[in-house]
């Protein structure tokens, strides 16, 4: 099969513009992960570029498909000039890394966490992986391989991360709606919860 990652880059591009910045990380015994920066208007896009370049593989299988499986990205969206976000790129490769180092298979509603801030100051260590389909269109593969998926986080704070594990992802995301939660707020404080 043809490399996926020139045409999850192109489908990146087409959604978002012409990316501004890019990094890349690589971490011991992983492909490199890419973080692409998409300024437009008062809106930053972070987007992983390198994810998506293997199946992400149930870690109870004995050996993994090398086609078969799910691929996704990661796309992460705020406003700037109230924090430096920039510095979001290192947590996320980390995260667009985790399928080849924890195993992890990331899907719509579960929840990652780096550890530490997202960026300085941030209030948010972890994130909410939300529905694909909507931002940045799902890329169709040649048969039998699954789609690439482009997958929004929203930060969450601790409050909010203990809180969607009680739960669950639909609960919290009501809770953001119906607080009005502007979740590209870089600095914003929890929904209330009680």
């Amino acid at each position: 099969m043809a490399d996926v990652l020139p045409l999850v880059e192109a489908r990146l591009r087409s959604a978002l513009g012409e990316p501004d910045a890019r990094a890349a990380v690589t971490f011991l015994g992983t492909d490199r992960i890419e973080v692409l920066r998409f300024t437009e208007g008062d809106i930053v896009r972070y987007a992983t570029l390198g994810m998506s370049a293997q199946p992400m593989a149930d870690p109870t299988a004995v050996l993994a498909d090398p086609v078969k499986g799910p691929r996704a990205e990661l796309v992460l969206s705020v406003r700037p000039g109230r924090a430096d976000t920039d510095k979001a790129l290192r947590p996320l490769a980390v995260l667009g890394a985790s399928p080849q180092v924890e195993g992890l298979v990331v899907a719509p509603g579960a929840s990652l966490d780096v550890g530490e801030p997202l960026w300085p100051g941030a209030p948010f260590t972890s994130v909410l992986v939300a529905e694909s389909g909507g931002l940045v269109e799902d890329l169709e593969l040649d048969e039998p391989a699954d789609p690439v998926r482009f997958l929004p986080l929203l930060p969450m704070t601790p409050n909010e991360a203990a809180w969607k594990r009680v739960h669950g992802a639909a609960a919290l995301q009501e809770r953001w709606l119906k607080g009005g939660t502007d979740l590209r707020d870089p600095l914003r404080t929890s929904v209330p919860l009680d």
